[in-house]
């Protein structure tokens, strides 16, 4: 009982831990702990979502396919929220893809579960609210980034966003990932991560990211990284607890 208590009052997800102790102890049961690889589809666009999921550890990009097959990251989802949101807005699809980018542990709810939390309208409905807003904000953040930075410092905002969900300062990536996941051709990836990695701000070589310099990189990024993160972070502070940011 001493350890489900204590597992009960710290999740690792940030949207669960903010939950009233009664409220998480009648959830808890019914959330099932997974495991999956890099690259895992929790579900496609247009098709049923069966569950949802709050990240613990790693994180989940949502993914446009456009008719030729190409395809951009528009929002990522670490430990601060939930895959599935369309739910929570009475769909039971979604537009876009939800695929893991690394190695993730993931709280997993089924919907009938998850829609009773809806309808009783807890604490858990008012969280995802807010998280949603904060969604929204990266989402137009990140489309505003895109059209009008260089690559070099969007890939700065969004190696600090992984980073952000990250175990640690390095983990798996590659050129070809990073040009879908910023919506530019390899080439542009290869030149603005060879600027960084010059300027000593990241270490890339085969296939793996590190993080050398996490000051240097925030003063390379443009200001689209530091607005979502405050926003988050406003967003999703609970009151009267010690503020803390969205991610680590």
């Amino acid at each position: 009982m001493a350890l489900f208590d204590q597992i009960t009052r710290s999740p690792r997800n940030r949207l669960l831990a903010a939950l009233p102790p009664e409220d998480l102890a009648r959830l808890w049961p019914r959330l099932e702990r997974i495991e999956l690889p890099a690259r895992h589809i929790l579900y496609t666009a247009d098709e049923p979502i069966t569950a949802v999921h709050f990240p613990e550890t790693g994180w989940v990009s949502m993914l446009a396919t456009l008719e030729s097959g190409d395809a951009a990251e528009v929002g990522l989802i670490g430990r601060e929220g939930v895959v599935g949101l369309p739910l929570l807005f009475g769909m039971d699809w979604a537009p876009h893809e939800a695929m893991t980018q690394a190695r993730c542990t993931l709280l997993q709810l089924d919907v009938a579960a998850f829609r009773e939390e809806l309808e009783a309208r807890s604490a858990l409905w008012t969280h995802l609210l807010r998280y949603a807003m904060a969604f929204s904000v990266q989402v137009s953040q990140t489309a505003a980034c895109n059209g009008r930075h260089h690559i070099e410092d969007r890939l700065a905002r969004w190696l600090l966003m992984a980073h952000d969900r990250s175990e640690g300062a390095a983990f798996p990536m590659t050129h070809e990932f990073l040009s879908m996941m910023l919506g530019v051709r390899r080439a542009g990836i290869s030149v603005a991560a060879g600027i960084l990695q010059k300027a000593g701000l990241i270490d890339y070589a085969h296939g793996r990211m590190e993080i050398t310099d996490r000051p240097g990189l925030e003063a390379a990024s443009c200001e689209c990284y530091g607005a979502v993160r405050r926003t988050c972070d406003r967003l999703l502070e609970q009151p009267g607890s010690v503020k803390a940011p969205c991610w680590r």
